[in-house]
C-alpha cells in the first residue's frame, strides 16, 4: 500500500510508544492491535521484515483523515491568502499613487526651472514644497508572504522616484546658482571680457558660458580652508575636447582601442555574426552579468557558509540577463546611465533573489562592500565605453567576455545544446530523487530553453547535480 508523504506524521503519531511483542512479530496490528490472521501484514519500516505492521482499514482510516486535514489547511491558506491579497492590493495602489504623484511633481519642478520666464524666488519656493510632499511619504509597505514578489514592482517605482527627485535638484541647484553669480554682477559685468561675450550680451550666463576648468573648484575650497588634493591630469574625455575646439581623439584614450576591428574576428571564431545584433546583444547581456555580477567577490560569496546555492546563483543569472538585456537595449537610444538601473538590482543587498530563493546578500556582510563597489566598477566601465566610442563597441567588448567566459551560459547561441544534453541524461536516469514540482520532460525543457529561474531553485539545484552536469 503507498502511503503519500502528507500522512506520514499523522501515522507515526499513532504507533504505540511502547510496541507489543505480537505487535512486533507481524501477528497483531499496531494501530488497533486485532490479529492479522488471513490479513496481510502492512509493514511500516524501518524495513519491510522488521519493525512494526499495521493492518490495511487502519491505515486506509489515517491516511483518509491525514487528506482531510491536509485539504482544510490548504483551503485555509488560500483563504488567508485571498484576505492578504485583497488587503495587499489596497495598500499597495494607495503606496504607489503616492510614489507616482511625487514623481510627477519633481518631473513638473524640474520643468518649470528650466523655464527661463519662472521667477527665481518661485523656483525655490516649488523645490522647497517637493521636498516636503517627498519627506512625508510613508515608508515601503512589506508585502505578505502570498505576494512576495510584489516588493520587486515597488523598489522599481521608488527608484524611479529617486531618479526624478535627483533630476529635478540638479535643474534647480544650476538655475540658483547662475542667478546668484548674475545677480552679484556689476553693471559692467566682468565676466563677458573673459568670455569674449558678443557685443550685445544681456550680462546674465549659465552653464553653457562657463567653464572654469578641472582645477578651478580645488583653489575655491582652498579659499574657506578645506584642502582637497586636485586629481592627476589625463586625457581629456572625447566630448571635452570637441567642447575645446579638438577635432580628433588619439586611440590611446580611449577605453578599449580597436575594440571595433579586433573583436568580430574574435566574435567569428566562436560562432557569433556581428551583423545579428538579436544574437549580439544577447550575449552581451551575458557577460555584463558575468563579468559585474557573478565573477569576483561573489565567488567567494557562494563558497561561503551563508552563501547561495548552484540552483540560486543560476535563477538570479538569468534574471539579472533579462535585466542587462533591456538595460543595453535602452542604452542604444536614451544614453548610458540607463545601465545604472541594473546597478541598483544587481548590488541591491535586501532583495531576495529569483527562483524563490529566500537568500538576500546581506546575510554575508563580510562581502558584501567589496561586492557592490565591483558591480559599481564593472558597469560604469561599459557606460564610459558607450560614451567614448559607442553603444555597438560596449556590445563588442561584453559578448567578447561572454563567449570566453560564459559561453554555454543561458541566452547564449550554445544554451539550447547545453539543455538537448541535459535532456538526454535526464531521459535515462532514475528520477526517485527529484523535486515533487519537477515537470514532465517535455515542459522542463520548453521552461530550461525559454525561462529557467521560474522553474524555482530547488529544481535547479537538481538539475545542477554533477551528475546531471557530466
Amino acid at each position: 500500500m503507498h502511503i503519500p508523504g502528507y500522512a506520514r506524521a499523522m501515522i507515526r503519531s499513532a504507533l504505540p510508544t511502547v510496541p507489543t511483542a505480537r505487535q512486533v512479530g507481524a501477528l497483531d496490528c499496531c494501530l488497533c492491535d486485532g490479529p492479522f490472521e488471513d490479513r496481510l501484514p502492512i509493514p511500516l519500516g524501518p524495513t519491510r521484515e522488521s519493525g512494526l505492521f499495521s493492518c490495511h482499514p487502519c491505515l486506509t482510516r489515517l491516511v483518509s483523515r491525514a487528506r482531510r486535514l491536509r485539504d482544510a489547511a490548504l483551503t485555509q491558506d488560500a483563504e488567508q491568502a485571498v484576505a492578504e491579497s485583497t488587503a495587499w492590493a489596497s495598500i499597495r495602489e494607495r503606496y504607489l499613487a503616492q510614489l507616482d504623484g511625487v514623481r510627477q511633481a519633481a518631473e513638473a519642478t524640474a520643468e518649470i526651472a528650466g523655464r527661463e520666464d519662472t521667477e527665481p524666488l518661485r523656483v525655490a519656493w516649488v523645490l522647497i514644497s517637493l521636498e516636503s510632499a517627498y519627506a512625508w511619504l510613508p515608508d515601503s509597505p512589506e508585502p505578505p508572504v502570498s505576494a512576495d514578489h510584489e516588493g520587486e514592482r515597488l523598489r522599481d517605482e521608488e527608484f524611479k522616484l529617486n531618479l526624478a527627485m535627483i533630476a529635478a535638484r540638479e535643474v534647480v541647484a544650476e538655475r540658483l546658482a547662475y542667478h546668484l553669480i548674475n545677480a552679484a554682477q556689476p553693471e559692467e559685468p566682468e565676466m563677458c571680457g573673459e568670455l569674449e561675450c558678443p557685443d550685445d550680451c544681456s550680462g546674465r550666463h549659465d552653464s553653457a558660458h562657463i567653464d572654469c576648468g578641472p582645477d578651478a573648484v580645488f583653489e575655491e575650497l582652498a579659499k574657506h580652508g578645506l584642502s582637497v588634493k586636485p586629481p592627476e591630469p589625463a586625457p581629456l574625455p572625447p566630448r571635452v575636447a570637441a567642447r575645446l575646439g579638438g577635432t580628433e581623439v588619439e586611440d590611446k584614450s580611449l577605453p578599449i582601442p580597436d575594440i571595433e576591428e579586433q573583436a568580430p574576428v574574435v566574435l567569428a571564431h566562436f560562432g557569433i555574426n556581428v551583423s545579428d545584433m538579436d544574437t549580439l546583444v544577447s550575449a552581451a547581456a551575458v557577460g555584463l552579468v558575468f563579468d559585474a555580477w557573478r565573477e569576483g567577490p561573489m565567488e567567494d560569496i557562494h563558497a561561503s557558509d551563508a552563501g547561495p546555492s548552484d540552483g540560486e546563483i543560476f535563477a538570479q543569472s538569468v534574471d539579472l540577463y533579462r535585466r542587462a538585456h533591456t538595460a543595453l537595449i535602452a542604452a542604444r537610444d536614451e544614453g548610458p546611465e540607463v545601465l545604472f538601473a541594473f546597478v541598483a538590482i544587481a548590488s541591491d543587498v535586501n532583495l531576495p533573489w529569483a527562483g524563490n530563493s529566500r537568500f538576500a546578500l546581506r546575510e554575508v556582510p563580510a562581502s558584501v562592500e567589496e561586492f557592490v563597489q565591483h558591480v559599481d566598477d564593472r558597469v560604469w566601465f561599459t557606460a564610459e565605453v558607450i560614451r567614448t566610442q559607442g553603444w555597438y563597441a560596449a556590445l563588442l567588448h561584453r559578448a567578447c567576455s561572454a563567449v570566453v567566459k560564459a559561453a554555454t551560459h543561458f541566452g547564449m547561441p550554445g544554451w539550447p545544446d547545453v539543455v538537448a544534453s541535459r535532456m538526454e541524461r535526464l531521459a535515462l536516469l532514475d528520477r526517485a530523487d527529484a523535486p515533487e514540482a519537477l515537470p514532465d520532460l517535455e515542459t522542463l525543457e520548453v521552461a530550461l530553453l525559454t525561462a529557467p529561474d521560474q522553474l524555482g531553485a530547488d529544481i535547479l539545484d537538481w538539475l545542477s547535480s554533477p551528475t546531471l552536469r557530466s
